[in-house]
């Protein structure tokens, strides 16, 4: 988390929003075989907790239920330059939007991984819209043979620790000047956060 207090945030639905519309995590824990990392597809329960699968084999699999563990959710991020801003004596930065959640993870029965997948497979198909994919369209056998590779989990958020740096700190002309430079360098998504977000 960034140390400025300018780029935090305590509006829950926008940390809410940015692991809905992101949906991937990167999952840490030191295990016994050292740090290791797992990446993927991640879905808030709205009511304090994510969920997450991992395969089998993966290197966090065996140590994760009753571990403190650390999910990253990362949004848009660009390069900032300073021949953006109406005094250009200063140095490039980056702008970011990451969201760390914290907290102590079970893995899931069966039918908790079932309904992950199931959540997981409905919010992304509606996303694409048209005429979405069904579950029920893999063989019956097969999606058990591929249930049975992988593990559900579910981490209990007990810290928040979201930054948001969308230059907050510069004035209103050079985030206006910010965001366009962004839209021109091929980053329309964090040029609109910075617009809509930056006060």
């Amino acid at each position: 988390m960034h140390p400025n207090q300018l780029f935090r945030s305590d509006d829950r639905a926008l940390l809410e929003t940015l692991i809905e519309e992101v949906g991937f995590g990167m999952i840490f824990q030191t295990t016994p075989d050292g740090p290791r990392v797992a990446h993927t597809p991640v879905l808030s329960t709205g009511d304090g907790a994510v969920q997450f699968h991992l395969a089998r084999g993966n290197a966090l699999t065996r140590w994760l239920d009753g571990a403190t563990a650390l999910i990253t959710v990362n949004g848009p991020d660009g390069y900032i330059s300073p021949r953006w801003y109406s005094d250009r004596a200063t140095v490039p930065t980056w702008n970011y939007v990451a969201l760390e959640l914290e907290g102590r993870v079970r893995r899931m029965d069966s039918d908790g991984l079932e309904a992950l997948l199931h959540g997981l497979i409905q919010r992304h198909e509606t996303q694409l819209g048209g005429d979405p994919w069904r579950a029920d369209e893999t063989p019956p056998a097969m999606w058990r043979q591929l249930l049975g590779g992988i593990v559900g989990f579910e981490l209990e958020v007990l810290a928040w620790r979201p930054t948001i740096k969308l230059s907050q700190n510069k004035p209103a002309e050079d985030r206006a000047a910010i965001a366009a430079g962004l839209d021109s360098a091929g980053s329309p998504a964090l040029a609109e956060l910075v617009r809509r977000l930056a006060p």
